[in-house]
């Protein structure tokens, strides 16, 4: 009885282990589900300001592993980007600022398409935000953008344009951060 007990210990601790993956001082599921859809964790990595300051551990989830940025992008596909905060420097104030430029920067300047769509989207981070706040930045099949904060949605917003924009913060010509593109690729 005892050897099955030990037995039974080293299986669930070893699939527990499989289960997630250490990013920084974050563990990210390597699954998630959401939309009906369950996706695998296809790359995770972490986002720095000014080469030292760690801001979050970011992973990007997909159905199907690709490390083809533009393929992603442009995917009508249910996709997740799971963004784990590990400092004090992250503030609502400072997230709204970082999306407004990433918009800018994934749209090339031409934000006036989508200005009301990516408003809305900013007021999903109005809330306080704090270390170990997790936002889960999802694109679902048929329904659209769909935000959450610690499991909690906070709204939708529709259309493939939107999203292809919002994906671009990370994955486009001139991400967030290159280096964190480059690992939620996988490469």
């Amino acid at each position: 009885m005892k050897k099955i007990l030990i037995l039974l210990a080293i299986v669930f601790t070893a699939n527990t282990a499989v289960a997630q993956t250490q990013v920084g001082a974050v563990t990210l599921p390597n699954s998630v589900n959401f939309g009906g859809e369950d996706l695998a964790l296809n790359g995770a990595g972490i986002r720095k300001k000014a080469f030292v300051l760690k801001l979050y551990s970011g992973g990007l989830y997909l159905q199907d592993k690709s490390s083809n940025a533009k393929s992603i992008i442009n995917a009508d596909e249910t996709m997740a980007i799971k963004l784990h905060i590990t400092s004090s420097f992250v503030s609502s104030e400072a997230m709204s600022d970082a999306v407004r430029e990433g918009f800018d920067a994934s749209l090339d300047g031409n934000t006036s398409s989508l200005s009301s769509e990516i408003e809305k989207f900013i007021g999903f981070f109005s809330d306080e935000i704090v270390e170990n706040n997790v936002f889960d930045i999802t694109y679902q099949k048929g329904k659209g953008v769909v935000a959450y904060k610690n499991g909690k949605e906070l709204g939708t917003i529709s259309g493939m344009a939107f999203k292809k924009a919002l994906f671009g913060i990370w994955l486009g010509d001139d991400p967030a951060d290159s280096k964190l593109k480059k690992a939620m690729l996988g490469k």
